[in-house]
């Protein structure tokens, strides 16, 4: 069987939030897209995250196209239907090198960009526990991470020129042509957008990339009381996790600190952090371990790292209790640098977040990516 019909401008090959970032960038220049998936429905790393559009804490490229990002976040929403909304970030600040390394971040990038927080501003926009300051990073934004990518695919196959074909596993690319298990699709230009799984359809390219798989422990909780938290949160583990606030000085002393206070926070890779969900529900992580293959069971150390999660959340926001909806393992592609960019043959180009970064940057990541065929 061969698809039928003249090439198309561009085939995606995967639709996450990066394939759908490109098709979408297709359809604004005018492009006929087709968009190929091996599932029914979006299932990675675009549905298991916060929804967090976390663009200020980013630096260089990243924070270039996490800038270009949010605005097409905003309009997608609107045209595609899902929830997403300026909602800021709230970074929390419970001791003096948490502070410095948010007040060093503020000099460097100005009020517009990061306002600082006493006390009282803190407890405004969040219902933290304890006399913390912090900052408001008011550019980021959220939005409903379950909903986004399968409101925006069905937004796509509504587009003059576009097809989504789900449930087709592609066995192969090359020049103008990607073969799948329903046959051939004929194309101009293909990007290859499957995230982790690089290595499965290109694994030489995965292989001189370094790529492993990242997983990651993540928790959908419920609140007793109604805690609302409009924001995005996050916490000094937070600090040492993203580039804008990892390279401060006080981000230097505090991990020097956690080293010595806090080393299980540390030896789990913990970037403590939560959003909260349209329905009301906290989603509170994340740990990251690294592999090319990640074991399928549990380590006896999960529910030791689920149980840190839940009492960094508890001890935050000052409740009592916190009763698990959901657990489930997040993954995602790492490799060196934040983004992978790789020509596999003429007119194929591979594309791959490689730092977790998938939903802040997608949307301003692929208009380079088209703009450099």
């Amino acid at each position: 069987m061969t698809f039928l019909g003249p090439p198309r401008d561009l085939v995606v090959v995967g639709a996450g939030i990066v394939g759908l970032a490109h098709a979408v960038e297709a359809v604004a220049r005018g492009l006929t897209v087709t968009v190929v998936d091996r599932d029914d429905r979006p299932v990675g790393a675009s549905v298991r995250n916060f929804g967090h559009g976390c663009v200020t804490a980013q630096i260089g490229e990243a924070l270039e196209f996490g800038t270009a990002a949010r605005e097409t976040w905003l309009k997608l929403a609107r045209a595609a239907g899902f929830w997403a909304e300026e909602t800021g970030t709230v970074v929390v600040a419970r001791c003096a090198e948490e502070r410095a390394a948010l007040e060093e971040l503020a000099d460097t990038r100005g009020q517009d960009d990061v306002v600082l927080l006493d006390a009282a501003r803190l407890a405004a926009h969040v219902p933290v526990a304890g006399p913390f300051g912090g900052a408001l990073l008011p550019r980021d934004i959220r939005v409903d991470q379950r909903a986004a990518a399968s409101a925006i695919a069905a937004w796509l196959a509504g587009q003059p020129g576009v097809e989504v074909h789900w449930a087709t596993p592609v066995l192969g690319v090359d020049d103008g042509v990607v073969r799948t298990a329903a046959g051939d699709l004929h194309a101009r230009r293909v990007v290859v957008c499957v995230g982790h799984d690089l290595d499965r359809l290109l694994p030489a390219v995965a292989a001189d990339a370094g790529l492993r798989r990242c997983a990651l422990r993540m928790l959908q909780v419920r609140v007793p009381g109604g805690i609302a938290v409009r924001p995005a949160v996050l916490t000094g583990t937070s600090i040492l996790r993203y580039p804008a606030l990892a390279a401060t000085e006080g981000a230097a002393a505090l991990r020097a600190r956690m080293a010595a206070e806090h080393p299980c926070l540390l030896a789990a890779d913990v970037n403590h952090m939560l959003t909260q969900r349209p329905d009301g529900d906290l989603v509170i992580g994340d740990t990251h371990h690294y592999a090319r293959t990640l074991d399928p069971f549990d380590p006896p150390s999960s529910e030791a790292l689920d149980d840190l999660l839940l009492a960094e959340t508890r001890a935050l926001l000052g409740v009592p209790e916190l009763r698990v909806i959901h657990r489930w393992q997040g993954v995602y592609a790492s490799a060196a640098g934040e983004f992978l960019r790789a020509r596999v043959a003429t007119g194929v180009t591979a594309v791959t977040v490689t730092s977790g970064i998938g939903m802040t940057t997608a949307f301003g990541l692929a208009p380079a990516v088209l703009d450099s065929f």
